[in-house]
């Protein structure tokens, strides 16, 4: 539970600094789950009524709920895209349905690829996204981690694991790091997720079992 208050409280950091300080216009939130409080785009809508944003998942019981609750401002856009994170090019053409991907674009992959197996190439997922967007383009990633609580996040992943197809892998801050796919960090660098930019949090953070961090795609990369 604190973990998951945790990763909220952070979309809800990472999104607001993205709008305010890096003036990011257009957000591409993947495995968003269902909608909650402060969902991406009433977060950034907050700071710019024009803000386009693209929620993306597989989960048919998240999307109906996201039709339903999820609207935008007149002066923005936010859409839905039914693709599978594995997908990245079915997700980047949805995406571009509503999303001008010539310009500046943040992509949130938050608790979402310790689902994705090393067999599966999670690395691949964040490379082959950032390289489709425009310079001056955002990653922003969460990741469990077992580094803080070795044993209880092991055994809670074990149980997990038993009961769930998907299952969940938990990786080390080397690790996690590695999916930002060699884009430079923004400050302050792949943290413990209560200590990203705590400042900007309006209350404050509980542990939790989670790296995370902000990349942004520099504009000599080709």
């Amino acid at each position: 539970v604190a973990g998951a208050r945790a990763n909220r409280a952070f979309l809800a950091r990472v999104v607001r600094f993205l709008a305010t300080e890096c003036g990011i216009r257009q957000f591409l939130d993947i495995g968003t789950g269902l909608p909650a409080p402060d969902s991406t785009h009433e977060v950034a809508q907050a700071v710019a009524q024009d803000c386009r944003v693209v929620y993306v998942d597989n989960d048919p019981l998240v999307l109906v709920h996201a039709r339903a609750l999820l609207t935008s401002t007149p002066q923005g856009s936010c859409d839905y895209l039914d693709a599978d994170l594995r997908d990245t090019p079915a997700i980047l053409a949805g995406a571009a349905q509503t999303l001008d991907l010539t310009q500046p674009v943040a992509v949130l992959l938050l608790a979402v690829l310790h689902f994705v197996p090393d067999r599966d190439g999670p690395a691949g997922i964040p490379a082959a996204l950032a390289s489709a967007l425009a310079p001056g383009s955002y990653l922003a990633i969460s990741h469990l981690t077992g580094d803080f609580a070795p044993g209880p996040v092991t055994t809670g992943v074990q149980a997990y694991n038993t009961l769930v197809p998907t299952g969940l892998t938990a990786r080390t801050h080397a690790q996690v790091t590695a999916l930002f796919a060699g884009l430079p960090l923004v400050e302050p660098g792949v943290v413990p997720l209560t200590e990203w930019r705590p400042a900007l949090a309006s209350t404050s953070g509980q542990p939790a079992d989670l790296y995370a961090g902000l990349a942004r795609i520099p504009g000599d990369r080709m």
